[in-house]
């Protein structure tokens, strides 16, 4: 029987449309869902709370907390991560399942991301335009808010290390040969409303990426860390695609702004490094899952 683990803080515009989205993926089929909150201040428990989820109501704040407590109450594989504001296909958790049974075993499965960007003004899509064709998702377990590990695969660590990048985390524990894209899986991604958001967005990314990285190096997670390409947005995405130049200046400015202010020292109260825009706006509609 399948756990789903979902680490939640101040959701209440999208717990409720995601776990309705899950708990109708597969009726009537065995299935865990573990909703850990942590230092909500919103209605995200009472929200959560209903036949078939099992709710934690943590008073301290910290994503790599929650998924901890969450892993601690799960008792079922595989084990899946999932971010509150993604509403899982019919037949998702299924199809994902199914593959980490399959031969050659992988030990980590990801669905395909679509990205939604409707309504967004040009810089935003002109940044995404080249981001949703790096190489990294391709073969990466992050940017898509759902991982599915095998019990093997879960049993490659303790637990997770007290840092933002718990996606980039969890794509260091695998090999490209143990990890895999389910495609016929869709989930839909939402962007940042403004230029403003994706800047604080990729700001809190670049300083998760650098702190597992460094934790890396150092030799504290007992994994190496992926590294980071800097000139593959150029190389493997603009110049084969010429018709993407117009958006490579807005993707490089708003890079380089990440880029300088991640490296101010980090304020209290940042939370964990999401993007605020999308929590309150109206949900895309409910991908699906192909043949």
């Amino acid at each position: 029987m399948p756990s789903i683990v979902i680490a939640a803080y101040n959701e209440e515009n999208v717990i409720g449309p995601s776990l309705d989205a899950l708990l109708a993926t597969q009726p009537g089929a065995p299935m865990e869902i573990v909703v850990s909150a942590n230092g909500c201040s919103d209605h995200t428990v009472a929200l959560a709370t209903r036949p078939g989820v099992v709710v934690i109501d943590r008073p301290e704040p910290g994503k790599a907390a929650a998924l901890n407590a969450g892993d601690r109450a799960a008792t079922g594989f595989p084990r899946i991560y999932l971010d509150a504001d993604i509403l899982v296909p019919p037949g998702g958790v299924a199809a994902l399942v199914a593959r980490l049974a399959q031969t050659p075993l992988p030990l980590a499965v990801v669905p395909r991301r679509r990205l939604d960007m409707e309504g967004r003004p040009w810089p935003v899509r002109a940044y995404f335009s080249i981001n949703e064709k790096l190489p990294a998702f391709r073969n990466g377990l992050f940017g898509r808010g759902m991982i599915a590990l095998s019990e093997p695969g879960r049993a490659r660590f303790d637990e997770f290390p007290a840092m933002i990048a718990d996606d980039l985390f969890l794509d260091s524990q695998f090999t490209d040969e143990e990890k895999t894209e389910v495609s016929t899986v869709e989930v839909v991604v939402a962007v940042p409303f403004t230029t403003r958001d994706l800047v604080r967005r990729l700001v809190r990314v670049r300083r998760g990426n650098a702190q597992m990285r460094a934790a890396g190096t150092a030799g504290q997670l007992g994994v190496r860390v992926r590294s980071a390409d800097r000139w593959a947005w150029l190389r493997d995405v603009v110049l084969p695609n010429p018709r993407l130049l117009p958006s490579a200046l807005p993707y490089v400015l708003i890079t380089l702004l990440a880029g300088l202010l991640a490296r101010r020292r980090v304020g209290q109260g940042e939370g964990w490094g999401r993007d605020e825009s999308t929590r309150g706006r109206a949900r895309p509609e409910t991908p699906g899952v192909s043949a």
